[in-house]
């Protein structure tokens, strides 16, 4: 009888070492994973955006995405993107803003170069970011900023003074309707934005003065026949009137997509993140 309890107690102890050793080995594998899975972040832009939505004084929801600064540090600045779509992607859905440039944002090793925030606001269905007629060769500065454009301002406030932003590296950039709403931005808030980057979309030249010191890269294709390459060119040739040393890039065979060229091309991101707010 004792041999048998002596016997049953082995089998017991074998058993006993093989399910800790099993254990053991589920561990070492959990934990082997799980750096990659922390430092990882998404490629995938509807992952990598954060769903947000605020509301300003004048009470009418801004949906946007946001992308916070990979490795963010409590008490560290960090600059801020914002992001203008096109028309295209107006309404209450969202993840349609994240059609053309988000991937771009979201690139991993982009990320990891350049931590930053990134605001992606989404303007509502029938609105624009500028109340301006773009069918025309040339517009006026509307008086009141849009709703969209005046909550817009609001939220970046609050960040500035919230979320660890440094105000010295805002930066604003925008592709067809939004290329119309970065030019409506720098000059409705001079001395705000850090560095501008306008694409295939028109202002107002005649406010060139407030912001002709500001560092603008503006592109455009040479065969868009959305918003014609006039449009760009007149505010091109009025700040170089005024001294600005503006660059322009003009897509010799780009129709209205001079979008994803820009976007992709990894100059754009050394020269935006190279630029801090000038003193006045």
């Amino acid at each position: 009888m004792f041999a048998l309890e002596g016997t049953l107690m082995k089998r017991s102890c074998i058993l006993l070492a093989i399910l800790l050793a099993f254990l053991f080995l589920c561990m070492e594998g959990a934990t082997a994973q799980e750096p990659n899975a922390n430092n990882a972040p998404p490629s995938d832009p509807i992952k990598a955006f954060e769903p947000r939505e605020f509301v300003g004084t004048n009470g009418v929801p801004l949906k946007y995405r946001l992308i916070k600064p990979l490795g963010y540090q409590p008490g560290k600045k960090y600059p801020l993107v914002l992001f203008l779509h096109g028309a295209g992607e107006r309404g209450d859905d969202n993840t349609v803003t994240l059609k053309h440039a988000a991937k771009d944002f979201a690139d991993p090793a982009r990320r990891a170069k350049y931590p930053a925030y990134i605001v992606i606001p989404q303007c509502p269905k029938e609105k624009k970011w500028s109340e301006v007629d773009w069918s025309k060769e040339s517009s006026a500065l509307p008086e009141s900023a849009s709703d969209s454009m005046q909550s817009i301002k609001e939220l970046l406030d609050e960040m500035i003074e919230n979320a660890g932003v440094d105000n010295d590296r805002v930066y604003i950039t925008g592709l067809s309707m939004g290329g119309y709403g970065t030019w409506d931005a720098i000059a409705r808030y001079p001395g705000f934005f850090a560095a501008a980057a306008p694409i295939c979309g028109g202002g107002d030249p005649k406010t060139v003065d407030r912001f002709k010191k500001l560092p603008i890269w503006c592109f455009h294709g040479a065969k868009d026949r959305v918003v014609k390459p006039m449009r760009s060119q007149e505010m091109v040739a009025a700040l170089q009137k005024v001294g600005s040393d503006i660059r322009y890039t003009e897509y010799p065979d780009a129709e209205h997509d001079s979008w994803s060229a820009t976007y992709s091309n990894p100059e754009l991101y050394e020269w935006m993140f190279s630029k801090r707010r000038l003193s006045e």
